[in-house]
């Protein structure tokens, strides 16, 4: 049996996280979000692969980083806070060259074809160090990821608003 990269993406500040703990809570095997963790890494070493100075140099650390996400996962079943799909799709929403060869990569990492999205929630969207956006650009990646997704072979299922716990229930039911 393969195993099942299964991925969490959507609308910034709608949750995603806050599921990737519970499940993890609950035993399930999780990566977190490589957008944060390149901003960590960047602020560190003081680099310029930030969104807000360098956005594509930011989205080649995040493809690099869900990359070898995949590639150091061992368990049978992982859930992915955003993946290298992210990514992919910036490029396509800001018209920015990518290379074939990379999309290709991207589009045979193996995971799900069913991508779990998170809607536009104002209630809880909030901005931070890290998530300098506003809530414009947050609802443009939404969309853009609504749009693009399924024409790369993804069916976007979306995750319905709901208490951690609530939605924890909600995706064990849909990973069966």
């Amino acid at each position: 049996m393969s195993p099942r990269f299964v991925v969490l993406s959507g609308c910034s500040g709608g949750g995603k996280s806050t599921l990737l703990d519970e499940m993890a809570r609950r035993g399930y095997s999780t990566v977190p979000e490589p957008g944060r963790r390149v901003i960590a890494e960047e602020r560190q070493c003081g680099g310029r692969a930030l969104p807000w100075i360098d956005p594509e140099a930011f989205c080649r650390r995040i493809i690099e980083i869900a990359t070898s996400d995949i590639q150091s996962v061992t368990d049978d079943l992982v859930i992915f806070d955003r993946s290298a799909l992210d990514a992919m799709i910036w490029y396509d929403r800001t018209d920015t060259p990518l290379a074939p060869s990379v999309r290709e990569q991207i589009l045979h990492l193996g995971y799900e074809s069913r991508v779990f999205l998170f809607p536009p929630w104002p209630e809880i969207f909030e901005q931070d160090e890290d998530r300098r956006h506003n809530w414009a650009a947050a609802i443009a990646e939404f969309e853009a990821l609504c749009d693009r997704l399924p024409s790369y072979g993804f069916e976007t299922v979306l995750v319905p608003k709901g208490s951690a716990a609530l939605r924890a229930d909600w995706l064990e039911e849909q990973l069966g």
